[in-house]
């Protein structure tokens, strides 16, 4: 629970004078970390632990000092401790990511930690016989990427080794089964979701390979499941036409347990998703991406192709159902979206490809899958239009500073500065630290060269820019500059502002109505036969 913390301003103010209305005291901030996406400006204070009876009672704190404490607690055997992750180092405010696992007594508050080594250790477990603990964690080597894995320490030993996993692929989240022998766990891999029960000193076993659905919007990885004693499992299951449902894999079968949609999905024409991989221009390299298809698809036809771009940029799209997918290939449009280099699921190698390399040749493995499925024939290459979000904004902006070839783009909430977004980001210790070889000052060239901006004058492209006003990761700066850039080349250009909404412009059904409307807009108003409507008027 969050514990405010009063402090008061360094400098004394007069009272004010009878019937005199003064303004708002103003803010001293000193801290590095001051503003967070969807927080907003941050309150004095910090998270900490606390018990309380379960029937009911004042809550006895547990933890303090000026450190926050993760929301994943873990019940000793006895009940007569808690286990939590934290960053209680005296650098805590410059190394971000190093966090250990502790323990607190709760008699006496005596905090013990169970963990020592730089980089992150977080979400611990105890196992049912309360023997063992569980956590997930990395060595940081102040990569871009860099997997997690699973580690368990025997509570009497202290001895504490890794769990040997799916290979090469990080793992999101995990349960223990009931004979404290086995661990169930999730992980990404070739663009989708799959879930794995491992027996501890043995193999594994594959249950599901189609978990996921918690992004509405777009097809990005993410997915909850919780495991019985004897080893069942229930998980948010989902594919490219439904949104999640929950399951039950069991017994090698799986099972489906809900059906919320059903009252709604069959009185829909979805698209049609397919798979597809081709060889990235850069170096050939195999690059996996889906195809939806408008709803009736004809081959024999020509359409258009709109190529959708996710963000991260250290993430996945994969199989999965996309509101968004599916309201543009409602309105006719072929969708692509694929994983260029960097995209998570694919390894540690593949990821690692764009650390202090982005964007970089994900440029050309994004327009080699433009090219892959015109190839197939049924595009209209007059008619290519790109949006993306976040990372995938700033691939968009970096595109059309590339190239001409699409007819319009609409840039979500992107980069455009490198050097003014990490001095403005909410995260900026992580941002020049991991994401670049020295600070803005330092590598000044680095900076620009990886900028949209520093290409704004290439652009012809007609751009439209969508971010929510309260976004702190990328913050409205970066897309008032570029909106700003391409109106002084007198370059078509538009700009959405969504109120209220931070980063996750599109978390409420009502803002992803208006950001897909406002996308499909701009679009049509840039077809050829828009052009061809307007010419005859005039």
């Amino acid at each position: 629970m969050f514990v405010p913390e009063s402090k008061p301003l360094p400098v004394e103010l007069p009272g004010a004078p009878e019937g005199a209305e003064w303004a708002k005291p103003h803010q001293f901030i000193d801290r590095s970390i001051y503003r967070a996406n969807g927080m907003g400006y941050l309150k004095q204070g910090h998270t900490q632990v606390f018990v309380t009876p379960r029937e009911g009672g004042t809550p006895r704190q547990l933890t303090n000092g000026e450190f926050d404490h993760d929301s994943s607690l873990a019940w000793s055997k006895n009940n007569d401790a808690i286990y939590f992750s934290a960053n209680r180092h005296p650098d805590h405010e410059i190394e971000l990511m190093n966090s250990e696992i502790y323990r607190v007594n709760l008699k006496d508050g005596d905090i013990e930690q169970i963990t020592e080594r730089f980089g992150p250790d977080h979400h611990p477990q105890i196992s049912p016989d309360g023997k063992k603990l569980a956590y997930l964690g990395f060595e940081d080597q102040r990569l871009g990427y860099q997997q997690h894995s699973l580690r368990i320490i025997d509570l009497d030993s202290g001895e504490s080794r890794k769990v040997q996993t799916a290979k090469d692929r990080s793992i999101s989240s995990f349960n223990w089964l009931g004979d404290s022998k086995r661990i169930a766990y999730s992980y990404d891999d070739q663009g989708s979701t799959k879930i794995a029960i491992k027996k501890i000193g043995g193999s594994d076993t594959l249950v599901a390979r189609d978990a996921g659905g918690l992004s509405l919007g777009r097809p990005y990885s993410g997915t909850h499941f919780a495991t019985s004693k004897r080893g069942a499992i229930a998980y948010t299951q989902t594919n490219p036409q439904h949104p999640a449902e929950l399951a039950l894999a069991q017994n090698g079968k799986v099972k489906a347990l809900t059906s919320l949609n059903n009252d709604v999905m069959p009185l829909r024409n979805m698209a049609h998703v397919e798979e597809i991989h081709y060889k990235s221009s850069f170096d050939g390299r195999d690059i996996q991406g889906w195809v939806a298809y408008p709803p009736n698809f004809d081959p024999k036809k020509k359409y258009p192709l709109l190529l959708e771009i996710h963000g991260g940029p250290f993430s996945n799209y994969g199989p999965r159902f996309a509101a968004e997918v599916q309201l543009f290939a409602a309105a006719g449009y072929v969708v692509l979206y694929t994983n260029p280099r960097g995209s998570t699921s694919y390894g540690h190698e593949f990821a690692n490809l764009i650390h202090h390399n982005y964007p970089s040749q994900d440029y050309d493995d994004l327009m080699a899958g433009v090219d892959a499925v015109i190839d197939q024939g049924y595009i209209d290459e007059k008619q290519l239009f790109v949006t993306g979000g976040s990372g995938g904004g700033t691939l968009t902006a970096w595109i059309i500073g590339k190239t001409d070839r699409f007819r319009a783009a609409v840039v979500a909430k992107p980069v455009i500065n490198w050097e003014s977004f990490v001095l403005t980001a909410d995260y900026s210790r992580f941002f020049t630290k991991y994401w670049f070889s020295g600070m803005p000052w330092e590598k000044p060239e680095e900076y620009r060269r990886r900028s949209p901006l520093t290409y704004v004058g290439n652009v012809t492209t007609p751009t439209m820019l969508l971010t929510g006003e309260e976004d702190y990761r990328t913050p409205m700066s970066e897309t008032e500059q570029f909106y700003q850039a391409l109106k002084l080349n007198d370059v078509e250009a538009a700009m959405v502002r969504i109120p209220g909404a931070s980063h996750s412009i599109a978390a409420r059904p009502s803002q992803m109505i208006a950001k897909v409307a406002s996308i499909l807009y701009w679009f049509d108003q840039h077809k050829p036969e828009r052009e061809s409507q307007d010419l005859a008027i005039n």
